[in-house]
């Protein structure tokens, strides 16, 4: 990313940061170096200088790195805001599940399974029973488009904007 005249110069630590916020799940470096316009060895230093930012501050979040892959998340001393948040009959996997629909909607059913892995068939079964999300087929008939209901919206009182269940569906 090049500064331009509108647009003032920024650490690359907080690049990565809105990076991987923005993209709500696990990058590898080189993902992160094509999003940001840099090469991996900068990666690799301002996501360490990132990291012991989060470290250091009195945050809810912080990024972890697992398998190579870097992601921004709740920490999991927050575990009891989530479940707070979220209805008790949906188990961690759902949760995560309509947590990535939310922020990616409309998200195809393949592309969420490819996402969060098989097991999300059922939690997507679950979610449509319990009325959360609506599941229809995709224009071109090889999937299903999944999106939120109003039941969703009115059960977590939410208006305009769900991005701020992105840290449920990480991990």
């Amino acid at each position: 990313m090049k500064p331009t005249q509108k647009q003032p110069q920024r650490r690359l630590a907080t690049v990565l940061e809105a990076i991987l916020y923005l993209k709500g799940q696990a990058l590898s470096l080189s993902q992160l170096a094509d999003c940001a316009g840099c090469d991996r060895p900068q990666v690799q230093e301002a996501l360490l200088e990132l990291m012991d930012d989060y470290a250091r501050r009195d945050s809810a979040l912080e990024i972890v790195e697992l398998k190579g892959h870097y992601s921004l998340q709740l920490r999991e001393s927050f575990q009891d805001v989530m479940l707070e948040l979220v209805p008790a009959e949906l188990g961690l996997g759902a949760q995560r599940t309509l947590a990535a629909i939310a922020i990616k909607q409309p998200l195809l059913q393949s592309d969420l399974v490819e996402l969060r892995g098989s097991g999300a068939y059922q939690q997507v079964k679950d979610l449509v029973e319990l009325g959360l999300v609506r599941r229809r087929k995709s224009a071109d008939g090889r999937s299903y488009e999944l999106r939120l209901t109003d039941k969703f919206h009115q059960y977590f009182q939410l208006q305009g904007t769900v991005q701020s269940l992105d840290w449920i569906a990480k991990g």
